[in-house]
């Protein structure tokens, strides 16, 4: 099989694994099901279109950043979080996507400034097959650091956050 260094993830998993382990960057792929709520997560969040991903949220969904301990509630707010993470991260893939059933590992890497970092997103979906808890578990320190302090920055200038309970 041809090597194709120009597709996605997401694309090659359409192919399935083998295509996938192959992929330049070397994306790594379980072949097993994907629940479509999955597929279509990784789409947006590949296509830093946080707006796709609210009809893909329950309504009493939370958002666990990697940042500090507390969560975000509802579609609203998640995805307008979301969208600044989308905005910060640069250089962003999913490496690996584990799970079955209702619990996902989606293995990323990515940039912030100049600091490289490598995360989880943890999703679980609820029996309706819709995001219920969305976690980020992230590495090293200082990246996650330097993603806080940008955070912190976009969510004070951002006049949505003040309808939103504060996390």
């Amino acid at each position: 099989m041809a090597r194709d260094a120009g597709a996605t993830a997401v694309e090659a998993r359409g192919r399935g694994a083998a295509a996938c382990a192959e992929r330049a960057g070397g994306a790594i792929c379980r072949a097993m099901e994907r629940h479509p709520t999955i597929e279509r997560a990784l789409r947006a969040l590949e296509a830093k279109d946080a707006e796709a991903l609210r009809p893909l949220m329950a309504e009493d969904a939370a958002f666990l950043p990697p940042t500090y301990w507390a969560e975000w509630s509802g579609p609203e707010p998640i995805c307008a979080v979301l969208g600044h993470v989308m905005q910060v991260f640069r250089e962003f893939r999913y490496r690996r996507i584990l799970g079955a059933g209702d619990d996902w590992a989606l293995e990323f890497q990515c940039k912030v400034g100049e600091l490289d970092a490598v995360g989880v997103d943890l999703l679980t979906l609820n029996d309706a097959g819709l995001i219920r808890r969305f976690e980020v578990v992230m590495r090293p320190v200082k990246t996650v650091a330097a993603l806080r302090d940008e955070m912190s920055a976009r969510v004070a200038a951002d006049a949505r956050f003040a309808r939103f309970k504060p996390a």
